[in-house]
């Protein structure tokens, strides 16, 4: 059943590879399940209930692109999406959070017309390759800021924008360890080291905790719960799901709120960031994991847009923010996933979290970033492809890479490839070699400044 839903034959994939992958992504992703209903209950939501809607709909989503798609890609309501969703939406404009779910549901709708118009699969086959190459590199670039930040490794600064972190802290040490102990299992070709290398942190963590005491490690802002714990029991590690009827269907109580304060420039926030981290996520991710066709191009590709648009309204009406294509999905391609087993595995384990909630809260941020710097660097390696003796293709290409990860933005960087590489082709005078869909596409980008 497995070989005629998926074609592992064909992928050059087995079961075992692709459980494996769908845990690793899993785990990289299962932060989310915390800091998304953490985010949103600043709006007043119920943290419960948006962790559930955050379980569920990242099921839905994720088993969805599987079956659907058949390819490994998880989804789960989209970091930055949330932040707008509190600060730019219901703080912004002094509205409730039902209403901005109504601008995500009336968002999800869009991605779906958009879909079967085919005009979300025309702007991906438009992007031209050397983009596309950098698309990838850039989201390495990208994923790997991620995890210096969450491991501690690379902080703010006022003076200098970036520093280095402080490494008598603890938890940075614990990362630094988890980033040379997983290092090590990759260059030993260890199969499952990025799994192996979270799981073994989050052990050495739990035993200093449980050696030291757990003020070793520190506690959580505003609580006594210490960041990492001792070893725990059976019973502290299962737990009753949370009820969903404090958000369930509540998008439906903000329409009319929402057309009081000017609701187009707000669907269109949401739709643009999603639409943007989405293709800049399929792309650069079935870049490194070659599934591009000879032209470039994703096969499938509306039917993987279609899945995402399908959470996003499913996310919606569960009571959560924008649900969308995550970028740790690159951990378990580099784990060896290829099918769509690996997303229905790490959907199944979005569903086990409702009931094993706390066994995912055990996996410290420590253990998990240090395979986030590792999956960029493996995403470096499309970089190669770029060529970088032709200016006209290495100017947009570099400012899609760096662009990403310095304003912390998927689409941020797809912007300022895409308006470049238009820009040159007319100042030289090959305007014939863009097509008309790069043209619309650039168009509607400079709307988008104007317009927000």
């Amino acid at each position: 059943m497995l070989e005629r839903l998926f074609k592992l034959s064909s992928n050059k994939t087995s079961v075992r590879t692709e459980v494996l992958a769908g845990i690793t992504t899993f785990m990289t992703m299962a932060y989310i399940i915390f800091v998304n209903p953490d985010l949103l209950a600043l709006a007043g939501m119920d943290f419960g209930a948006v962790l559930a809607a955050t379980c569920i709909a990242s099921a839905i989503g994720s088993i969805t692109m599987g079956l659907m798609a058949n390819y490994p890609f998880a989804l789960a309501p989209g970091m930055g999406l949330n932040a707008f969703f509190v600060f730019g939406v219901v703080f912004r404009y002094g509205v409730g959070w039902e209403t901005a779910l109504a601008a995500v549901f009336i968002s999800g709708l869009i991605f779906i017309l958009l879909t079967v118009t085919k005009a979300r699969e025309a702007i991906i086959n438009s992007i031209p390759m050397s983009l596309k190459l950098a698309v990838s590199t850039g989201i390495g670039l990208f994923i790997a800021l991620i995890g210096f930040k969450n491991a501690g490794i690379v902080v703010g600064s006022e003076a200098t924008l970036v520093a280095l972190g402080d490494f008598s802290n603890p938890l940075v040490l614990l990362a630094t360890f988890g980033l040379l102990f997983t290092a090590a299992l990759v260059v030993k070709r260890v199969r499952g080291s990025l799994l192996i290398g979270i799981f073994g942190t989050t052990i050495v963590g739990m035993l200093l905790a449980e050696i030291m005491g757990p003020q070793f490690f520190g506690f959580l802002a505003g609580t006594e719960v210490p960041v990492i714990a001792g070893f725990p029991g059976l019973g502290d590690l299962f737990a009753s799901p949370p009820s969903l009827s404090p958000t369930f269907g509540k998008f439906a109580l903000g329409f009319r709120e929402l057309a009081t304060i000017g609701f187009i420039p707000v669907i269109f926030s949401f739709a643009f960031v999603d639409v943007f981290d989405t293709i800049g996520t399929l792309v650069g991710v079935s870049s490194k994991a070659r599934m591009l066709d000879e032209n470039g191009n994703l096969p499938r590709a509306s039917k993987a847009l279609m899945a995402d648009a399908i959470a996003t309204v499913a996310g919606a009406v569960l009571g959560t923010s924008t649900v969308t294509t995550y970028v740790e999905s690159a951990a378990g391609v580099t784990e060896g996933g290829r099918t769509g087993l690996t997303a229905v595995v790490t959907g199944v384990l979005f569903l086990a979290a409702l009931f094993i909630a706390p066994l995912a809260g055990l996996v410290p941020s420590a253990a998990t970033a240090p395979i986030l710097i590792i999956v960029g660097i493996f995403m470096m390696e499309p970089v190669m492809r770029i060529n970088f003796g032709d200016y006209m293709e290495a100017i947009p290409a570099f400012l899609a890479i760096v662009m990403m990860p310095f304003t912390f933005s998927i689409a941020e960087g797809i912007v300022w490839g895409v308006l470049s590489y238009v820009a040159l082709k007319l100042i030289a005078g090959k305007a014939r070699e863009v097509s008309p869909t790069m043209y619309i596409l650039a168009v509607f980008l400079v709307l988008r400044f104007i317009v927000l």
